[in-house]
């Protein structure tokens, strides 16, 4: 009860500027490159996904803490983090769920689920009820190179964000070895400095010790 009334008031707070206990991700030096592929068409929906329309790029305090410490690490081998998604808002989950009951709907199958049945996302991990990313601790990162000539370029991961399949498993063994090699830096860098990874997504990670594990937002 005590946590819903938490919700709840957070709901009714204005939202105009960031929360305290959250920070906006540019606040992070060396900057990270965002790239938030919801609000645009970009992604499995294939339009602007609800609550996207003026994405807030923020995430907990603790979050943007442990990710400026792997920004600075990267940023010595010039190299740095995208950011494809952190904060998302329970009506955002909502939508996707929306989505996947539209049977109908198969415009994006060919680049985002060309082997997956649309009605069995939910059942095998893909997409859920509940996100941590609405917890405020999760993001969806890649690597990308920062130098001058190559800035913004990405590693060779061997799928795309938020492809769904088997070829985003973290421990898939139909990509190279260079695939192989970079998934295993992403997820060393990330998981020794205070990340879990989610074995069905290579890009998928939140923060361990998350101040909010129980906590849904939608602001």
């Amino acid at each position: 009860m005590k946590q819903l009334l938490f919700l709840l008031l957070l709901n009714s707070c204005n939202t105009s500027n960031v929360r305290s206990d959250f920070s906006k991700i540019e606040s992070i030096e060396p900057p990270i490159l965002i790239d938030i592929r919801y609000s645009g068409s970009d992604n499995f929906l294939g339009r602007t996904v609800k609550g996207y329309e003026s994405p807030k790029n923020i995430l907990t305090n603790e979050a943007i803490d442990a990710l400026t410490i792997i920004q600075k690490i990267l940023s010595k081998k010039g190299l740095g983090l995208k950011l494809y998604d952190g904060y998302r808002p329970q009506k955002s989950v909502n939508d996707f769920i929306y989505w996947s009951k539209k049977i109908s709907d198969t415009l994006t199958k060919q680049k985002y689920y060309p082997d997956e049945i649309k009605d069995s996302l939910i059942v095998k991990g893909y997409i859920a009820e509940k996100s941590s990313h609405s917890r405020g601790s999760t993001v969806d990162v890649t690597i990308i190179y920062t130098d001058s000539v190559n800035y913004g370029k990405e590693l060779d991961m061997g799928s795309g964000w938020d492809f769904f399949g088997i070829k985003s498993w973290i421990d898939n063994d139909s990509i190279t070895d260079l695939q192989k090699k970079n998934r295993n830096y992403l997820q060393n860098i990330m998981n020794q400095n205070g990340f879990r990874s989610y074995s069905k997504e290579w890009w998928h990670f939140t923060l361990i010790n998350e101040p909010y594990p129980n906590t849904y937002f939608d602001f």
